[in-house]
């Protein structure tokens, strides 16, 4: 019968969750409110859009 190895999928992927946890102080940081009223004001946008020119 084959031996089991613990822990062994665990240690694969450590290095990938400290890599994605990991967060730069010079990157770009975009508050979440912010995100959340670009996509309502495109929807906005596209519906008038919608509206007025009619295809």
């Amino acid at each position: 019968m084959a031996k089991q190895k613990k822990g062994e999928g665990f240690h694969s992927s450590a290095g990938l969750i400290r890599y994605f946890d990991a967060e730069e102080k010079s990157s770009l940081r975009i508050p979440p409110w912010f995100v959340i009223v670009m996509c309502i004001s495109t929807i906005v946008i596209l519906s008038i859009a919608h509206l007025v020119i009619k295809f």
